[in-house]
């Protein structure tokens, strides 16, 4: 996903508060389990330290994208089977006020301070195979490193406000409103504010199961 949402990012569900945690590491363990795997087991399939798997299972840890997204891999399942609310229908309709409300949001830091809003407009899709948000992305402090990470998938961003920087390898891209990029994630890959001035975006992710 996005190297920021993927790679050193917590993200924490407002709406659920640590219950939104405790009902994430139920979902893990009850997959694992199902699997016949111990905790040893998804700690060798993931690379993942088998304490903090423990503590995300019993909901003790705010979960992190990056190491989510290796768990759903590992257990070969989507990474939205553990962050859904519920199941809902095939159909899945997002208003535009859904994504200006911070009861929807999610929140997600990149270092010290939170960084980004995600707002899911996918969540009760039915067994969907990509994850659609909306994205608000608030600058790094000024001189900030911009670290690249990688991973399995694909990308697709299109910018709905202010300038968007994509760094893909050797490449920098520097994208307006109504600019669109796609992807593959394995590429080492960064993406942020091109300026100090929050960006928003519509982004859709797809990773293999």
């Amino acid at each position: 996903m996005l190297s920021a949402c993927l790679g050193n990012s917590y993200v924490k569900h407002k709406r659920g508060g640590m219950n939104g945690e405790i009902k994430c590491g139920a979902r893990i363990r009850k997959r694992r389990t199902a699997q016949g795997l111990g905790i040893e087991d998804l700690s060798a399939r993931t690379g993942l330290d088998a304490a903090y798997l423990e503590a995300l299972e019993n909901g003790e840890v705010t979960t992190s994208l990056g190491p989510l997204l290796k768990v759903a891999l590992a257990l070969g399942t989507r990474l939205g089977t553990f962050i859904d609310d519920e199941l809902g229908s095939d159909v899945c309709l997002s208003r535009a006020c859904a994504c200006s409300s911070p009861e929807q949001a999610q929140q997600a830091a990149r270092g010290k301070r939170s960084s980004f809003s995600f707002y899911s407009l996918g969540a009760h899709k039915t067994d969907r195979h990509m994850e659609p948000f909306y994205i608000e992305i608030r600058p790094d402090e000024p001189g900030a490193e911009h670290p690249l990470s990688s991973h399995e998938g694909e990308e697709f961003i299109v910018v709905a406000r202010g300038r968007l920087l994509v760094v893909l390898g050797q490449e920098r891209h520097e994208l307006g409103p109504g600019d669109s990029i796609y992807f593959n994630s394995i590429v080492p890959h960064y993406v942020g504010c091109a300026g100090q001035e929050q960006t928003d975006i519509h982004a859709v992710l797809y990773f293999p199961a």
